[in-house]
């Protein structure tokens, strides 16, 4: 059992407090001082039972300078070891810690996969091993400064190595040097991971493209929500830009510096997603770690979490869940003690939720918690008015990538992109177009470099605005025709003759609704 004492900082206070489990012949295995001011002590003791707990006390808190004992789960240094443990395996480059002899301290699971190892049998092994040719000490005492860029050879691949020394005290003084941590990036990775940093750095409303109205002000609406210290639930087909929306908001809010965790609820088992995003404590099931695990919501304390899919949940996690938003409580899987954490909670789902509720597959009253603040994306097909812009955004994006001339759209390209149904969304436009962009070898994407499969048709309405009087609801419909025939008969005289009229009606409403470039051909 693990234990908190909140109390004065005064000398000789734990011996005390150590003397009543003495008393009882309980060994104290750890202790640690913590608190801002020194003002808590942590104390392990293994053989403590409830029972002992309850008569020992009454007599701990009488201690001069004790004013609180409680039960904790973790040890301060348990939580940061979960914590360093976590972030070390979330990240996909190889990590690992140095000491100044040239043996490895500690690494992740991404550089244990490297050196072919498991990541418990890193300690104690020489660098030498693995870089013969490199004197990695050496540079770090010449240096006694961070080293970006190294470029090594490892395994018969080149690697570009960031060293970032570790001193005991003094930062200039080499004789403090205790070590170094090593990042490797892959070489012929770094134009796509600068491609994906670019991506991560631009997350908040300005980086959303708003080349529609329906767009605009749905960004209006999400940036009166944002502040607002309340669930959000976000609606929207798949590939329409939930998450990034919901990103956004978390980074115009009071909590934008502190942690964004996303859980995406789909097609996880239902043990799998619980330990996920409440952790599970130290034994709790066969195969747990020993220390236990943190989930997502206390890695997110004072943050923001996104559930994806949060239709998709089990009936048990759903309690869990609207436990949490009742009173911020929640219990870690195989633990019996109440953690509480400040968290605002957003949920996205492209599920009716009225309709499960109704069905008994999700549950009315989680419904109504969630269901504070929302939002509704649209579906690219009804932001066809924005289409070419967005489309030249995702062009521009995909050319810097891949390192080529940037390419322009044909018109004809341009009507092919407009009168598909994106069942995908937004999501698949951005491949449609990096898959063209790559496939095109001259200077303008044409149809032909447009990959669209036939899949998901679209209803004969979808997108079409029925605001308006018939002539521009027909007007509309017209546009749409035009646009979808267009591509396949590329002049006035061809789809005049594909249609049925004359060559005169079709080349003016070609103009009307500025497709084709006026062609007269």
């Amino acid at each position: 059992m693990r234990l908190r004492f909140h109390c004065q900082n005064r000398i000789g206070i734990l011996r005390d407090i150590v003397a009543h489990f003495a008393d009882y012949g309980l060994n104290v295995a750890h202790g640690e001082v913590g608190g801002e001011h020194g003002n808590a002590i942590y104390l392990h003791v293994p053989n403590l039972l409830n029972a002992q707990l309850t008569t020992l006390r009454p007599e701990l808190e009488r201690v001069p300078g004790v004013f609180g004992v409680r039960r904790v789960s973790l040890m301060p240094s348990e939580r940061r070891h979960l914590e360093l443990d976590a972030l070390l395996s979330s990240l996909s480059d190889p990590v690992m810690s140095i000491d100044m002899e040239g043996h490895l301290v500690a690494a992740n699971r991404a550089a244990g996969q490297l050196l072919g190892v498991r990541v418990d049998e890193v300690p104690g092994l020489s660098l030498d091993r693995y870089l013969p040719d490199l004197d990695l000490p050496a540079l770090i005492r010449r240096n006694n400064a961070r080293v970006n860029g190294l470029r090594i050879r490892l395994h018969d691949a080149t690697y570009l190595a960031d060293i970032a020394p570790l001193h005991r005290e003094n930062l200039e003084d080499v004789a403090s040097l205790a070590g170094a941590v090593v990042t490797l990036h892959r070489a012929d990775r770094i134009g796509e991971r600068i491609y994906h940093v670019q991506r991560q750095e631009s997350r908040g409303f300005e980086s959303l493209f708003q080349s529609s109205p329906r767009l605009e002000a749905l960004i209006r609406e999400a940036r009166r929500m944002a502040p607002l210290d309340a669930p959000l639930l976000i609606q929207g087909e798949t590939g329409t830009g939930k998450e990034l929306l919901a990103r956004a908001c978390h980074l115009a809010s009071a909590r934008g510096q502190s942690p964004f965790m996303a859980l995406n609820c789909a097609g996880l088992p239902e043990s799998m997603a619980e330990t996920e995003l409440f952790g599970y404590a130290p034994g709790a099931f066969e195969g747990a770690r020993p220390e236990g695990k943190l989930g997502l919501l206390e890695l997110t304390a004072g943050g923001t979490i996104f559930l994806d899919e949060v239709g998709e949940t089990s009936p048990r996690m759903q309690v869990k869940l609207l436990r949490f938003l009742q009173d911020g409580g929640f219990r870690r899987v195989g633990s019996d003690e109440e953690t509480y954490l400040d968290v605002r909670v957003i949920c996205a789902t492209q599920q009716d939720l009225p309709s499960l509720c109704g069905e008994g597959r999700f549950r009315q009253d989680l419904y109504h918690r969630l269901n504070v603040l929302t939002l509704t994306v649209p579906p690219l097909r009804d932001c066809l008015d924005g289409i070419e812009a967005l489309a030249g955004h995702f062009i521009d994006r995909a050319a810097r990538q891949i390192g080529c001339p940037l390419p322009g759209l044909s018109p004809a390209a341009v009507a092919r992109l407009c009168a598909y149904h994106w069942p995908g969304n937004v999501r698949q436009l951005e491949n449609v177009l990096f898959q063209a962009v790559s496939l095109c070898e001259g200077g303008t994407i044409e149809p032909g470099h447009l990959r669209l499969p036939d899949v998901g048709q679209a209803p004969g309405l979808a997108g079409i605005d029925l605001d308006g009087s018939l002539a521009d609801i027909l007007g509309e419909v017209e546009r749409r025709v035009l646009t979808t025939l267009y591509p396949q008969n590329p002049s006035s005289r061809q789809l005049a003759k594909r249609l049925g009229v004359s060559h005169t009606t079709i080349a003016n409403k070609l103009k009307r609704h500025g497709i084709g470039g006026g062609d007269e051909a």
